[in-house]
């Protein structure tokens, strides 16, 4: 999948980029936003409730457990858009997105 950011959202994902150096930073979060992402969509149904709340959980966990490696706080606390962002920088490390940004971000 191809997307493109405009100025705005290039230097949104320039600042995460900056926020998250630390390669066990990054391995968490490798970890943890896939979980969260994915305990959404599960959660919105009874059936998946039990399942979510600690998907939900330990993703958050090993986010958390990341910013301790990497001595920042998360991107989000300053600007909650941050949290989408962090979707497509997994995306790009994991290879499933191709980031295109603008020069001006």
């Amino acid at each position: 999948m191809k997307i493109t950011l405009n100025a705005e959202w290039t230097r949104l994902l320039k600042s995460y980029k900056a926020d998250h150096q630390n390669p066990r930073n990054q391995f968490c979060h490798k970890i943890g936003i896939p979980l969260i992402a994915a305990s959404l969509p599960i959660g919105a149904t009874i059936i998946g409730l039990p399942l979510a709340v600690p998907m939900f959980t330990v993703g958050w966990g090993f986010q958390f457990a990341g910013h301790l490696f990497e001595g920042k706080k998360p991107a989000f606390v300053d600007d909650k858009r941050q949290l989408l962002v962090g979707l497509v920088w997994w995306g790009q490390k994991s290879g499933l997105v191709d980031v295109q940004t603008t020069a001006e971000g």
